[in-house]
């Protein structure tokens, strides 16, 4: 069983890379490269608008978000910690990073993680993980990172090259791909990247990618202050 799910798992790493090759190539270049050869992240276009109630009952859409960097994930609510994601280091690495750098230009990075059933149904009721959150989470700010009752579905709907985040099959967790997808989405609502959440090599990944992300943002600021 281990054996099959690695290989399921290989199998959507290189899916994704076929997907987005190009945008981590450009990552690979502009940060092992000099100034001259800074590159930005592709842009693969609109996420559909979505919506979705928080822990607290507060109503959201996509467009209370704009000028935010937007990090979309799942969690699961029957296992936080060991499925889908890594949440262990989506908090060390990225969440605790963002919280510690508030005052600078991370203020305006958020986390939206849509809670589901393990099959990808939305859950109504977030308070027990809610809980979980507070108290696992070293000083958890639920404006930061947000719990979400919404159609992730919704979201995840994005095809490219005739292979969608929507793809299911036994290796993957509930049996669907985009469970285990963290995406990256820019402060216009387009999708700039997308990494699998499941180890803690991925989500540094993805942490490079947003500090890449807000690199192009600070060149764009200089530029009008010119």
């Amino acid at each position: 069983m281990a054996v099959k799910n690695t290989a399921g798992r290989l199998k959507v790493m290189y899916a994704f890379l076929l997907l987005f090759g190009p945008a981590i190539l450009l990552v690979f270049i502009s940060t092992r490269g000099c100034e001259h050869k800074f590159k930005t992240l592709d842009d693969f276009g609109a996420v559909t608008d979505y919506s979705f109630t928080d822990a607290r009952g507060k109503k959201f859409t996509s467009k209370d978000f704009k000028g935010d960097v937007v990090l979309i994930t799942t969690l699961q609510e029957t296992c936080p910690d060991t499925c889908s994601i890594s949440f262990w280091h989506m908090n060390q690495a990225i969440y605790q990073h963002i919280k510690n750098n508030k005052r600078k230009k991370m203020k305006r990075v958020r986390i939206i993680s849509f809670v589901t059933d393990g099959e990808g149904n939305p859950v109504k009721d977030l308070s027990v993980l809610r809980q979980s959150m507070e108290d696992n989470v070293l000083e958890y700010d639920p404006d930061t990172w947000i719990l979400a009752s919404g159609d992730s579905k919704k979201v995840y709907d994005i095809e490219r090259n005739n292979k969608s985040l929507l793809a299911e099959g036994d290796e993957f967790f509930g049996g669907q791909a985009f469970q285990e997808l963290i995406l990256l989405v820019d402060k216009q609502n387009h999708l700039r990247m997308v990494l699998s959440g499941t180890s803690e090599g991925m989500i540094r990944r993805m942490k490079e990618h947003i500090a890449l992300l807000q690199k192009q943002y600070d060149k764009e600021n200089a530029k009008l202050k010119q």
